[in-house]
């Protein structure tokens, strides 16, 4: 059996547990869905809220960057998704963004009308395609099952809206080979990367990716409704016309003028007044990530999701546990789930004891592993804590006080 003690006397990412403010004694496996709090946040906020707001008041707007703010965090995150300065924004939320990226990509490929997705993918990209479709005069939602995507892309199809690493499952899609395929049958694709990026090496121009979105509150620790990103393609900058056109995206936004005329580049994204508080968080969070080697994140990731799925080997045999993800490393992301008819009672129950993971209904009960801050020895002691559980019946507990809420 493997030992941890000996994968954390070797993990070259280890000192950077020492940057995060994580609660004694928890064993943080939600990063997927809220990143902890990098310690070297505290003090920017300190500093742009006393210093640059409090002091400085709208000076900072130039004084302090704030102005660029957008365009310096894009650039810095083309870094970590395989772009170029210029190829990245960011900007409002992941939802905003996939609607923004939908729209571009239909005036990018105007004889074609159909926003293709698949079903199960997550909510808040099906809904932006389907709010999208309902405004446009020829754009129009089709829906197929996750299996079927890229056979589904006929002559029809404008635009693929697919996601790189599934939610629920952590199913990752090859980028490379998705995007070839679609750009072979005529179609350009939007990839949402809200589960990959910061854990799982991404390359945007090396797939020849037209434009794609991303969260900044998961493994970029950039707090609680950070904003997000968009990235466009440099060579599709051209064709874009936004169809959310607000002053930040005007060609010249301190001229006032009634007309709108984009911006050339990147910029064009932008729609409101930057938030300012918000996107320092996500800048402490994304530099912090840029002193790591991706590399070695990733080979990290895979290590504490396989010892996960062999500690869990006993508890699918024992409870029932049904693993969701993939156990095939080249089609897992940084996350693992696994199915049983009392997840959300069981989720609930490891909590109380300090091991926060994660429930996605109906059945699922999910793992992240952020390599920056997550040990081996504490994966390990997780899988004793959810046996410890199991074996208790502990979880039965959460299940009761659950029905009486309810009732």
């Amino acid at each position: 059996m493997t030992d941890p003690a000996a994968l954390d006397a070797a993990d070259p990412l280890a000192h950077f547990r020492d940057r995060f403010a994580l609660p004694e004694g928890t064993i943080y496996l939600d990063g997927n869905s809220l990143g902890p709090l990098p310690k070297a946040t505290r003090a920017r906020m300190h500093a742009i809220v006393d210093d640059e707001w409090g002091d400085g008041l709208i000076s900072s707007w130039n004084a302090a960057g704030w102005i660029d703010a957008p365009r310096r965090i894009g650039d810095k995150l083309a870094r970590l998704v395989g772009a170029r300065a210029g190829e990245v924004i960011a900007c409002d939320s992941t939802s905003v963004n996939i609607f923004k990226a939908l729209a571009a990509a239909l005036d990018c490929n105007p004889d074609r009308s159909v926003i293709l997705s698949e079903g199960g993918n997550f909510p808040t990209d099906l809904y932006m395609a389907d709010g999208l479709a309902r405004l446009s005069p020829r754009a129009k939602t089709r829906i197929v099952d996750y299996d079927d995507l890229e056979h589904a892309i006929d002559e029809s199809v404008a635009v693929v809206l697919v996601t790189q690493v599934h939610y629920k499952t952590g199913r990752m899609r090859d980028l490379v080979d998705f995007t070839a395929k679609a750009h072979a049958a005529g179609a350009l694709v939007v990839w949402d990367l809200s589960h990959s990026t910061g854990a799982v090496p991404v390359d945007l121009n090396g797939a020849k990716a037209d434009f794609a979105v991303g969260c900044g509150y998961k493994y970029l620790n950039g707090g609680p409704g950070a904003p997000a990103f968009l990235f466009a393609a440099e060579r599709h900058h051209a064709a874009v016309q936004p169809v959310l056109a607000g002053w930040f995206g005007h060609r010249a936004p301190f001229e006032f003028t009634d007309d709108y005329e984009a911006a050339a580049g990147i910029e064009k994204f932008l729609a409101g007044t930057p938030p300012m508080l918000g996107l320092a968080a996500l800048e402490s969070g994304v530099d912090l990530m840029l002193e790591a080697d991706m590399a070695a994140i990733r080979a990290k990731s895979l290590s504490l999701s396989r010892l996960f799925m062999e500690r869990m080997a006993t508890l699918c045999e024992r409870h029932g546990f049904e693993l969701a993800s993939p156990a095939d490393d080249a089609q897992r992301g940084s996350q693992v789930s696994y199915r049983h008819e009392h997840a959300w009672p069981i989720c609930q129950a490891m909590i109380a004891r300090g091991v926060i993971g994660d429930f996605r209904a109906p059945d699922i009960f999910r793992c992240g592993f952020s390599p920056l801050y997550l040990s081996h020895a504490e994966v390990a002691r997780a899988v004793e804590i959810l046996s410890e559980v199991m074996e208790s019946d502990a979880w039965h507990a959460s299940e009761h006080q659950a029905r009486r809420a309810v009732t």
